[in-house]
């Protein structure tokens, strides 16, 4: 039996916990909050998207970093093993649009209270309030000090134990064979991601790449986007171009922001457009009619028009458009609004066709990395074992979750990294 620690209480940390104790070991969580999976409380807006049940080969292509890395991870634990892990403890699940899963009872309470449960019964220990300061390792014993010189003969030091404080005492001690460091990225830091697992990990010679927001919205430049605050489009295109070059292009729902944009098909942009081009300004386009061609729309237009052709041309778009959007549109037509509509020109009429198929914006960098649903970066993963998910600077000590350097779309996918990272790493460590 091994004395295993595991420290951080989200998803990827209670799965490692449950996978460690039900290989038969001692098993205690360390969690700084006063309660285990404060995350997983504010994902899928409350419900709790735990995986997608498309077929598992096809996860990997929504991974948008480092998907090869999760092979061994994802086929030893995947996500219809995921679903089979909650049904059986007695967690009910239902399978929605884009094979989107949620508990049937739509709340994300009662994933958590299922792992809890479950870390009940295989007895694991669970300290809360309890901050983790310092990672204790002790050399390696090795019958050949020479072959330390090589970086591939493997880490020199070995998990002995960490340093951690409650609200009563400090400097604790805390002994094991092994440590499971699940302390998530740096997104929404009042659940408890905060980064501070970084700073536990850089006195053991690991690294962390660049931490951005990623699933998150989009701030943008133009005067007229505040003023839509608040309105939802479906069934529109989204399109992301650096200069000429398009960079994303999706079909879906959008929502306009006090900042910006935000909404599906905007948080899957900002976590599969590359780093490099958000260094300067991008510019958008939203296709408001996807579902028609050009040709179609402009004779949706001018019966539209000849219905009205006496109205002014701003009460004219009410069939056509939300409210809302109608005064941002009249605006970049550059059509007079009180204008009759029988007076209006060919000519502007092909420039209202225009800013509907292409209503533009531009985009000039993410929101709060404190409000993204992710984070994008961490520890790279060449310094983790995918095997395993044993480091491979230092014996004993275990990274998963979004510690890592990996991310996905939505959709349920971030969680499945989390699960099957968190199994991965539970199970090695329970097998030492």
């Amino acid at each position: 039996m091994n004395r295993i620690a595991v420290v951080g209480g989200g998803a990827a940390g209670m799965m490692a916990a449950c996978a460690a104790a039900g290989a038969g070991n001692a098993v205690t969580l360390f969690e700084h909050n006063e309660k285990l999976g404060k995350k997983i409380y504010i994902t899928g807006k409350g419900r709790c998207n735990l995986t997608n049940a498309c077929p598992t080969e096809e996860l990997f292509p929504a991974f948008s970093r480092n998907g090869k890395f999760l092979y061994s991870a994802v086929y030893r634990f995947d996500n219809r093993a995921v679903m089979e892990f909650f049904e059986s403890r007695g967690l009910k699940l239902k399978v929605e649009r884009g094979n989107r899963v949620f508990p049937q009872s739509d709340h994300a309470s009662d994933v958590i209270r299922t792992l809890a449960k479950e870390m009940e019964r295989l007895s694991v220990q669970v300290i809360l309030r309890a901050d983790v300061k310092q990672i204790l390792t002790e050399d390696l014993e090795t019958p050949d000090d020479g072959a330390r010189e090589s970086k591939s003969a493997g880490p020199a030091r070995k998990i002995c134990g960490l340093v951690f404080d409650t609200q009563t005492e400090r400097g604790k001690k805390f002994w094991c064979d092994a440590l499971i460091l699940a302390t998530g990225g740096v997104s929404y830091p009042s659940t408890g991601s905060d980064g501070s697992g970084f700073e536990l990990l850089k006195p053991l010679g690991h690294t962390c790449t660049r931490l951005r927001p990623s699933l998150i919205g989009m701030r943008t430049k133009e005067s007229y986007i505040p003023g839509l605050q608040g309105l939802a489009l479906k069934n529109i295109s989204f399109t992301v171009k650096s200069g000429k070059k398009v960079l994303y292009e999706e079909f879906g729902e959008l929502l306009f922001t006090h900042q910006g944009i935000s909404g599906p098909v905007v948080l899957t942009a900002s976590s599969v457009i590359p780093d490099r081009y958000f260094e300067g300004d991008l510019t958008f386009e939203i296709d408001l009619k996807a579902s028609l061609s050009e040709d179609r729309l402009d004779r949706r237009i001018q019966r539209d028009f000849s219905e009205n052709q006496n109205r002014q041309f701003k009460n004219s778009l009410g069939r056509l458009l939300p409210s809302g959007m109608i005064p941002a549109v009249i605006r970049l037509s550059g059509i007079d609004p009180e204008k009759k509509v029988n007076s209006v020109t060919r000519d502007e009429r092909q420039s209202l066709l225009h800013v509907l198929k292409h209503f533009p914006g531009t985009i000039t960098g993410l929101g709060d990395i404190r409000e993204a649903v992710i984070t994008r970066g961490g520890v790279p993963v060449k310094e983790t074992d995918p095997s395993t998910m044993e480091s491979r600077l230092v014996s004993g000590l275990y990274l998963c979750g979004e510690m890592l350097d990996l991310d996905a779309v939505t959709g349920g996918f971030n969680l499945q990294i989390a699960w099957s990272t968190g199994h991965l790493a539970g199970e090695s460590a329970g097998n030492r």
